[in-house]
């Protein structure tokens, strides 16, 4: 570029561990970020750079609009010039809401609304016939064609086989001056007094005329008692003839001729999931109901129901009308409250779940009589059903949590729509089946479907059709072929949420932004890389500024220009080793650049693991795309399973070993997807899945209280000379219970202040300065440090202050081992990345007692890890592999593939065209395969 360069110049940034540096950024270019873990990478990009940006827009609202945001603090830095508006795309928002989909998200399914909306037909849903809509004068036409010289009744069809007495309805019609209607096929005079069964359901049509077609009397009103009848009716009229029975419908929406059912004209709400208008009634457009299932009702069947057999009712604390009939069913089977489960016949149990409206005559054998017992109880699941759908009481939301289990709802089959909106079809298909298809599939459908639209047809959706292949486009480019527009984003991966957000942003085709992006690499496959690494460059070629915070060598080795942070982490950390272009970065002398030109790297083992010949097998997994596969894992092994993103390495292990295991091990509810069967369970001893989610999701939670070390550091303040003189407890150095907390801020530390549209902010306590224990706590010293001082000194520090404790030293001490030695004690676990927390989870079971026989798993362990990072984190798992225990870590990054003992490659693609095993063996086995893809990639490791 002739023109002279712009930059983002930062000076004096000093948030967190940012040790006062001074930066300038390139503008309009792809800047990388890289560094350990911990180094400061965020501080910069994220706390500094972000939000400041952030606080200047926010800067530009009136005053007004201010006051509801409260002040967002200044990040700690003297200036930052030439700073263009900011957007972050991280990895932590995905949305949780159970209505969002890729399709809502990526706005891809409003444009499908908007399409269906305007150029599809709708079919009959029960004879499959195209429906058609008349004008009104057509109507009228038709009339006078059909009816000539008969006399006729206009009716305005008010209701529609629903159940009520209506006697409201009866009423404002006789005052309006209607005098006859037709109820459920019979005509009757309309009285004041006029009502029906409320419980059976009626079909109503007010008669709004006579018409003798012909007369001229009758002509000339004629055109206003239609349009009366069509107000009345929503559009649809009926004509009977007098003296018949059968009624002729006109709809002017949609009808079908042969039964009368009328659809309205589509909107684009029709087909949202989210509005009344188009929601499948039964599951509110969710896809999914919650179903209450009597299998968790009783977990120990020798238990009777007065020892608490039955769990429902140890939820519901009123329980005595249910015992009541409870005891009367038994009654009748010659059984009581005190009977054990396994004697109780399946009879009883059906009406006791399932309700009983009975007369039992029993014979009372020593009295000679008999005793009539009636019964009418409408059974435990109806009862917990109402309790649940009322939701009133706390009661209601335990058996929800305990007792229901998540099914497909049957009315919609999960379509989330009602029957009505998947009436509408585009060459044969409904917008359920379009949501359905894959993204590769999608973008085949619509090349397809443009040649088959009618003249007219074919010019509105030309617009339509534009937009929604573009945005298609840009998510086929980052790599997301595999996903349907119709699947729920709460079970999209960190990674994939991250790359939806970026496609979208890259469609909205914004110039001159700054984009900074948290490791946009994470969950994709090697081949992947290269299209996301494109993508990017696209964003920066049409005028953005792009700054990535990233440890993957291709990004590093394909950036404009590269700033390593370091030298360590946390207080370590914090200043610029080294700013650059990539090709120079082979000569620096930094920790990644010696892992870039080789002087450093992760060395593969001499020798695999034979393992302890032990096995879990896994036969016929069938959920979402796999392909009955058989999973044979062994045991003593660290087993590492890869694949294309996509590929259903998480449908296999996180979807269906995970939850067999948990629910054998510790009666999880989570249902694994289908399997035939499994075998080996007995190998293992338990089950620990240690994933990114974070340790706590309040600032109360930190590393202390995760591993529990807490509790000893407390016991050991209450031990002190000084606690004792006192009469301290160690509940007294808990910032979470009343005493010795400071109460201002309820030993948070922290202010929450609330922001009504924005993320809440955090202020320090101005009582106890952030310190959480009030003045008396803190006077308890050991070795001249508080309580609270203890909190804030990082691992490292930690592993020498409590050399003596044994207790506290070896938590301490594994968590310095995970190479976490710069975070403190008491750090908020919402500060923690993915990547700390998934290691604080290590160290807290390397620190347990070992049985050796554990099977852990792990989900691309590596994320926000520096390749340092990642060789600390394999020497801890290959300690505890050491100890007997088994791993499965699905994984892309290749240092961790090239180390495993066994492979399991699933592919060979995404979406459906993956779901098989590819190959599994050793690396070496591996390399050797054709099939294989990350074979491929292996090979140049090697």
């Amino acid at each position: 570029m002739s023109k002279s360069t712009e930059y983002i110049e930062v000076y004096g940034a000093r948030e967190h561990n940012l040790k006062n540096i001074n930066v300038k950024i390139p503008r309009n270019e792809l800047v990388v970020i890289t560094g350990l873990s911990g180094s400061g990478k965020s501080s910069l990009a994220f706390d500094t750079i972000f939000a400041e940006g952030q606080r200047r827009y926010i800067e530009t609202f009136s005053a007004y609009a201010r006051q509801f945001l409260g002040g967002l603090e200044r990040p700690d830095v003297d200036k930052i010039e030439g700073l263009s508006p900011v957007i972050a795309i991280e990895q932590k928002t995905t949305n949780k809401n159970p209505r969002s989909t890729v399709g809502t998200v990526t706005e891809l399914y409003d444009f499908l609304r908007l399409l269906f909306a305007r150029v599809s037909d709708a079919y009959s849903q029960t004879t499959g016939k195209k429906l058609v809509s008349y004008t009104e004068e057509q109507i009228l036409e038709t009339i006078k064609e059909n009816y000539k010289g008969e006399k006729i009744m206009l009716m305005a069809p008010v209701v529609r086989s629903r159940k009520g007495h209506y006697h409201e309805l009866f009423v404002q019609m006789a005052k309006k001056g209607y005098g006859q209607a037709r109820i459920d096929g019979e005509l009757q005079d309309i009285e004041y007094d006029l009502k029906l069964d409320r419980y059976k359901t009626h079909d109503i049509d007010i008669v709004i005329d006579r018409w003798i077609i012909g007369e001229s009397a009758s002509e000339a009103r004629m055109e206003k008692s239609l349009r009366t009848a069509m107000e009345m009716g929503e559009g649809l009229i009926g004509i009977q003839k007098l003296g018949s029975s059968d009624i002729e419908y006109f709809s002017k929406n949609l009808m079908d001729a042969e039964t009368g059912h009328s659809l309205a004209l589509p909107e684009p709400n029709t087909f949202s999931f989210n509005s009344p208008k188009g929601s499948c009634p039964n599951c509110k457009g969710l896809g999914t109901i919650k179903k209450i299932n009597s299998d968790y009702f009783v977990e120990n069947d020798k238990l009777s129901i007065n020892q608490g057999g039955l769990l429902p009712l140890e939820d519901i604390k009123s329980n005595k009308y249910i015992l009541s009939q409870i005891k009367n069913i038994l009654e009748i089977f010659g059984l009581d409250l005190t009977t054990s489960f396994k004697d109780i016949p399946k009879e009883a149990l059906d009406y006791i779940y399932n309700g009983c409206h009975k007369e039992f005559n029993k014979d009372l054998k020593y009295a000679g009589i008999t005793k009539k017992i009636k019964i009418s109880f409408d059974g435990l699941i109806p009862f917990m059903e109402e309790m649940i759908e009322e939701r009133e009481s706390y009661e209601a939301i335990l058996l929800e949590r305990h007792f229901t289990t998540e099914e497909t709802c049957p009315e919609c089959k999960g379509t989330r729509l009602q029957p009505g909106s998947l009436s509408f079809k585009i060459d044969g298909k409904n917008i359920a089946e379009i949501n359905a298809l894959s993204l590769s599939d999608l973008k085949d459908w619509l090349a397809d479907v443009k040649n088959k639209f009618s003249e007219k047809n074919a010019i509105i959706a030309h617009e339509i059709l534009k937009e929604i292949e573009t945005r298609l486009q840009f998510l086929l480019d980052v790599g997301l072929d595999y996903l349907s527009l119709s699947r729920s984003s709460k079970t999209l991966s960190g990674g994939e949420s991250q790359r939806i957000r970026l496609a979208t942003q890259i469609g909205s085709q914004l110039v001159n932004v700054l984009y900074i992006l948290d490791e946009p690499s994470i969950g994709l496959h090697q081949r992947d890389n290269e299209r996301l690494i494109n993508s990017l460059k696209n964003l920066r070629d049409i005028g953005n500024s792009v700054l990535v915070v990233e440890h993957d060598k291709d990004m590093i080795l394909e950036a404009d220009e590269v700033l390593d942070v370091g030298p360590r982490a946390g207080k370590f950390g914090g200043e610029i080793l080294w700013q650059g272009k990539p090709k120079d970065l082979v000569n620096a002398d930094t920790i990644t650049a010696q892992y870039i030109n080789g002087k450093r790297k992760i060395e593969i083992p001499a020798e695999r693991r034979k393992g302890n010949g032990k096995n879990i097998v896994l036969k016929g997994a069938t959920g979402n795309n796999l392909k009955n596969v058989t999973l044979d894992i062994p045991l003593g092994k660290l087993v590492v399973v890869s694949g294309i993103s996509g590929s259903g390495k998480s449908s296999l292990i996180n979807g269906t070993l995970y939850p067999i295991l948990n629910k054998h091990f510790y009666r999880a509810v989570q249902e694994p997807l289908p399997y035939k069967k499994i075998e080996g369970l007995e190998n293992i001893d338990k089950i620990v899945d240690v994933d990114q989610t974070p340790i706590g999701r309040t600032p109360r939670s930190n590393p202390a209280t995760y591993t529990g070390m807490f509790t000893d550091i407390r016991n050991l303040f209450a031990e002190l000379p000084e606690s004792k003189i006192r009469g301290y407890k160690p509940g007294r150095f808990s910032f979470n219970v009343k005493g010795g907390r400071c109460e201002t801020c309820q030993g948070g530390g922290l202010k929450v202040i609330e922001m009504n549209f924005l993320p809440d902010v955090y202020v320090h306590c101005e009582t106890c300065n952030g310190k959480r224990f009030n003045r008396e706590t803190l006077e308890v010293r050991y070795k001249g440090k508080s309580i609270s001082d203890v909190l804030e000194m990082t691992i490292d520090e930690a592993v020498d202050f409590f050399q003596p404790i044994p207790k506290i030293f070896a938590k301490v001490k594994t968590l310095n081992d995970v190479g976490l030695g710069y975070i403190t004690l008491g750090q908020q676990s919402t500060t923690l990345s993915g990547g700390e927390a998934q290691r604080i989870k290590l160290a807290t079971e390397l620190s347990k007692r070992q049985t050796g026989n554990t099977l852990y798993i792990l989900d691309e362990p590596t994320t926000g890890l520096h390749f340092e990072d990642v060789k600390i984190l394999m020497d801890a798992i290959n300690q505890l592999v050491d100890l007997g225990n088994s791993f499965i870590i699905i994984e892309h990054n290749m240092d961790v593939i090239k180390m495993a003992d066994y492979i399991i490659d699933v592919g060979p693609e995404g979406g459906k065209h993956g779901g098989q095993i590819v190959a599994q063996g050793t690396p070496e086995e591996i390399i050797k395969s054709k099939k294989s893809l990350t074979g491929k990639f292996l090979k140049k490791e090697f």
